[in-house]
């Protein structure tokens, strides 16, 4: 497939990119990721081995686009966990919490 990535055209397959992904070892993932065989690739990384480009010189974007047109499971960034509810206030508490001053622990 001929795809385009940071204004440079490159003919990938999908055999390509198992090949030149094979034996590079996955970084921690904290952003979007691809999965190649039985590993999850941070995109960036992915981009940098295919490319053999700085990792300044494209996006993630390119580089997902490219990788599910290839059949690629690409996922999106993991979400941050949902804040928890805060714990009930007394009025008390929630009084002297709106003042500034500090919480009496036992009200």
């Amino acid at each position: 497939m001929r795809c385009v990535i940071a204004r440079y055209p490159f003919e990938l397959t999908r055999n390509g990119v198992l090949a030149a992904m094979a034996g590079v070892r996955p970084e921690p993932v904290s952003g979007d990721s691809v999965t190649i065989g039985r590993r999850r690739y941070p995109v960036m990384q992915v981009g940098e081995v295919i490319t053999r480009q700085d990792r300044r010189d494209f996006t993630g974007g390119e580089v997902t686009r490219a990788m599910t047109h290839l059949g690629f499971t690409c996922h999106r960034r993991p979400e941050a966990a949902a804040p928890r509810a805060p714990k009930a206030l007394t009025p008390l508490q929630a009084a002297s919490a709106l003042l500034g001053s500090p919480v009496p622990r036992d009200a």
